[in-house]
């Protein structure tokens, strides 16, 4: 068996740039547009130093009207880059979210489609912080900070070009002083940065899924008493995390220094265009449009130097969720598929490849969670249509790895699962959910009204369609007993369910599914007796015409069915 891909994060700009792009391609005039908005704006920013230029010229010269031209034009400015930023920035907050919210979307499909195996291989909160926390973080620096990302570039470029055309002496000491000095920090940043910024979101990661971890034990843990080396756990990943965060500002404090280096530049633009102006080569004009330019100059560096921090933490954000794209794309999540957008219908299917009642066969199976610990070795076992069997086995045997395998959850190492002659990988995702289904062990609630969730199967059964399973099953007097029948509002502050009861509600699901062969895993264990009785009488229904295949430990259990398959270390020990 292959390894499963890992996830890194990959913080390198421009690879990460170029892994986003297919992603923004659908968007590709909008990015233009608002581009090109923002240049606009910012192009009239730095028109104003030179509009003041002239205007000290003009002053100096007595030139009223030129003078008064001068204010005008700088009046107009301000008036035209206030609608121009505000256009400009409102577009590309709009194309930034569509973009978000298409890598949000696809994110989230390719999860749900993801085979069981990687899901289960990775800590399930780094899964739900890269595809909830960080694209949080990455739509609020598209909404916040990409703005000002592109007015800072525009002021960088539009200024020097403004500068060059003013004093090109000038201009060069500038470059000179500012230059090489604001690299050398840039450089050290991006060296201490990189590794700062990737190691703290990896660190954050951790920390996300051992609470997860932490809540979802928090009942065994409580009995164990292994709460202790639990919270050591957590305070030891907390600390990581603490020790990644001070190297991130570590690396954040050298931005600071950029900060020196304008005051040093701006001494020597005063000195030296003072010369300058003192001997005529120059205009008092100029000096004031150098020394207000490269104030915004600086102001743009500076901003630049904070936006530097922000735009590296999204662009790991960013880097960590392509890794995930591209991570389930390689274990067959449909890379291409891409998710219906509001208003959508998806495709119709296609004709069913597969009778509603027909054989399932396990065909030379083997099966291993790491490589070289095989699960299940050259394991077959043919089910007829109809038939009831148990699956039995001392613990670690492989009977709920065969059970997944069997529903299609995993894919088997070698050999093959068939239903009525056809691999299940062959079967669409539709198509499979309709023939084989699987009530887990530990059966999933959402947070709603008990219809909610029973409801949650293909074709959104509505109330009478719910209710019409439920007394099939014989389950109505049950679902009465609620406070509120079917309206019970379950969460963790109430209605809560015993574990044989979440049982009841899988084969509740399971009938309105029809499904032709049923999965059950340890449907009866650990239950009281009433509901024990209520679970089977509810299987005894349920079964009619369909095969069932039942994962148990209880002799009870056991004895009521024809066929009794024996698993030891993940082979077929005996038939029965």
């Amino acid at each position: 068996m292959a390894e499963q891909p890992g996830l890194s994060a990959s913080p390198d700009q421009k690879r990460v740039l170029r892994r986003a792009w297919p992603h923004m391609r659908p968007h590709r005039r909008g990015i233009i547009g608002a581009l090109l908005l923002s240049a606009l704006a910012t192009a009239t920013t730095v028109a104003v130093p030179a509009l003041i230029g002239a205007a000290v010229d003009q002053l100096l010269a007595e030139n009223r009207a030129g003078l008064m031209w001068a204010v005008a034009g700088v009046c107009a400015l301000a008036v035209l880059r206030l609608v121009v930023f505000r256009q400009s920035e409102i577009l590309l907050t709009t194309v930034g979210e569509r973009v978000v919210r298409h890598l949000r979307d696809l994110a989230v499909h390719r999860l749900s489609r993801a085979p069981l195996r990687f899901l289960e291989a990775h800590p399930s909160g780094d899964l739900l912080r890269r595809t909830t926390t960080e694209i949080a973080d990455l739509a609020n620096f598209v909404r916040s900070q990409l703005p000002e990302v592109l007015t800072v570039g525009g002021y960088l470029l539009f200024t020097t070009v403004l500068l060059l055309g003013y004093s090109p002496l000038l201009t060069l000491a500038l470059l000179v002083v500012f230059v090489p000095a604001v690299l050398w920090v840039l450089r050290t940043f991006k060296r201490a940065a990189n590794p700062a910024f990737a190691a703290e979101a990896a660190r954050a990661g951790a920390v996300a899924s051992t609470y997860r971890e932490l809540v979802t034990s928090r009942e065994m843990l409580r009995t164990s008493g292994g709460l202790s080396f639990w919270r050591q756990r957590f305070l030891a990943d907390n600390e990581r995390r603490y020790l990644a965060a001070r190297r991130t500002q570590k690396a954040l404090f050298l931005i600071s220094l950029s900060r020196l280096v304008q005051g040093a530049t701006t001494g020597v633009l005063l000195v030296f265009g003072g010369w300058l102006a003192s001997r005529g080569h120059i205009s008092v004009g100029t000096v004031v449009v150098f020394v207000l330019a490269t104030r915004q100059l600086f102001e743009s560096a500076a901003q630049a130097s904070n936006l530097v921090g922000q735009a590296q933490v999204s662009l790991v954000g960013l880097a960590r969720l392509l890794d995930l794209l591209r991570v389930t794309a390689e274990v067959g999540a449909d890379p291409d598929e891409v998710p219906a957008q509001d208003g959508e219908r998806p495709e119709p299917e296609g004709e069913p490849r597969t009778s509603e009642r027909g054989t399932l066969e396990v065909v030379e199976v083997d099966y291993s969670y790491v490589v070289g610990n095989e699960v299940l070795h050259h394991l077959s076992v043919t089910v007829e249509p109809g038939e009831r069997i148990g699956l039995v086995g001392p613990t670690g045997a492989g009977k709920t790895t065969l059970a997944k395998l069997v529903c299609g959850l995993y894919e088997p190492d070698a050999g093959s699962v068939r239903y009525d002659g056809v691999d299940l990988r062959e079967l669409s995702p539709a198509e499979l959910r309709r023939r084989i289904v699987l009530v887990p062990q530990r059966v999933h609630m959402i947070h709603g009204t008990l219809l909610d969730n029973l409801a949650l199967v293909p074709g959104e059964p509505d109330h009478e369609r719910v209710s019409g399973a439920v007394e099939r099953l014989g389950l109505g007097d049950w679902v009465e007993s609620l406070p509120d029948g079917l309206h019970t509002r379950l969460g963790r502050e109430e209605g809560q369910l015993s574990a044989g009861e979440l049982q009841l509600i899988g084969l509740v699901r399971a009938a309105l599914v029809d499904p032709a062969v049923l999965v059950l895993d340890e449907a009866t264990a650990d239950i009281d007796p009433e509901t024990a009785w209520r679970l089977e009488t509810a299987i005894d229904t349920l079964r009619t015409d369909r095969t069932l295949i039942v994962i148990a430990h209880r002799e009870a259990t056991i004895e009521r069915l024809p066929r009794v398959v024996r698993l030891d270390h993940g082979s077929v020990l005996a038939t029965s």
